[in-house]
């Protein structure tokens, strides 16, 4: 027997198989044979989707983390290596390091 190649199944097949499986009118088997896939797959999509389902409702809309301000942090990098490169200097005068 030859091996199915890899398939890659779109987000919206994914949806559309694991809301039927949700609905519960057809039983794992039939969905599975209907969308053509393993019924183990079904189920991962399921638990998936339960996993993730409330970051759906809990999250604003469009709302992301304002970008960080690069001069700042380039010059809070700065500072940084320097207050190292000044204490690598200190510690190896004092015989630490």
């Amino acid at each position: 027997m030859a091996k199915r190649k890899r398939r890659n199944h779109s987000p919206t097949f994914k949806a559309q198989a694991t809301v039927a499986a949700l609905k519960g009118d057809k039983t794992l088997a039939e969905l599975a044979q209907h969308f053509d896939v393993h019924p183990n797959q079904i189920t991962d999509w399921k638990s998936q989707l339960l996993e993730r389902a409330a970051q759906v409702f809990g999250e604003a809309s469009g709302a992301t983390a304002p970008e960080p301000d690069l001069k700042t942090l380039h010059a809070k990098i700065g500072q940084l290596a320097l207050e190292n490169d000044f204490l690598e200097s200190a510690l190896t005068k004092a015989g630490r390091l």
